[in-house]
């Protein structure tokens, strides 16, 4: 008889003091030996795009992955997104990096693969360099970024912003942005995004995490080019960091064939 795998259980925790503070939500599941070669390996950890939650296709389909492989797995919603509170124009970088911190510090113990998507793989090198600072119950075993987007708010947005666009977020303070995605309404690209998004530039220097990296990037991408897929591999050492153009491949990545190729990612880390 199949043993049921049971549901990620949904919790909440409150990151920041007074003002700043925000209640965010978190799935997460325990890892499980299942028998039958299904045993231990290290934690995932989800860290969602620009304007994405938890409950996406990626994101179900990896819980759904560690939940057949007696893995534990963890995703939550930034405050501005999906389940958890606060207002979504108040978010920055480092807002949402603070939110990042405290969940893998609350919910994760030994080593961890941080999977990123867009936004998420930005997040995922920043949460990755703070682990590396601190003393954790929780390590890191290497990064899968799909599509990733570190500096996007200052390579990908301000740099390809019209004079128009600018001007408006300079004397305004927002500007809103038409959208393809989620119910196609725009949303508030915000001068304190940029701004405080120029404090986690990464693609100046080396990024040196001390894990494998592995990197899947969709060749018609029309959000984030392949060439700053290309960017980021430039600025991490070497060895063991594989990149993976997808010919046909768009930004979302979630197809069969991507989904099977992120897993395959995942499983080979450890």
């Amino acid at each position: 008889m199949t043993k049921a795998i049971p549901d990620a259980v949904l919790d909440f925790i409150d990151v920041g003091d007074g003002p700043s503070a925000r209640r965010i939500a978190v799935r997460s599941r325990r890892g499980q030996g299942l028998g039958q070669g299904l045993g231990h390996g290290p934690g995932l950890v989800w860290l969602g795009g620009f304007k994405s939650d938890m409950q996406g296709t990626k994101a179900l389909a990896l819980d759904d992955w560690a939940g057949n492989h007696g893995r534990a797995a963890v995703r939550f919603d930034y405050s501005g997104h999906g389940e958890s509170g606060g207002d979504f124009a108040d978010g920055t970088i480092g807002r949402w990096l603070e939110e990042s911190v405290a969940v893998f510090e609350r919910f994760c113990s030994g080593p961890q693969v941080l999977i990123g998507s867009s936004m998420g793989g930005w997040m995922a090198l920043l949460l990755a360099r703070e682990i590396k600072k601190r003393t954790s119950k929780a390590s890191l075993a290497g990064l899968v970024l799909i599509a990733p987007a570190p500096d996007f708010t200052e390579e990908l947005m301000w740099k390809n912003f019209s004079p128009e666009v600018k001007k408006e977020i300079e004397t305004k303070g927002v500007w809103l942005r038409p959208s393809e995605y989620g119910d196609g309404s725009p949303y508030p690209i915000t001068r304190n995004l940029i701004e405080e998004g120029r404090n986690h530039l990464l693609l100046g220097s080396a990024i040196d995490l001390g894990c494998p990296v592995r990197i899947l990037q969709g060749a018609q991408d029309p959000d984030v080019p392949w060439q700053h897929a290309f960017a980021l591999t430039h600025r991490l050492p070497a060895d063991d960091v594989v990149l993976t153009m997808i010919q046909d491949g768009d930004h979302r990545l979630s197809r069969p064939q991507d989904i099977a190729r992120i897993l395959a990612a995942v499983a080979e880390i450890g």
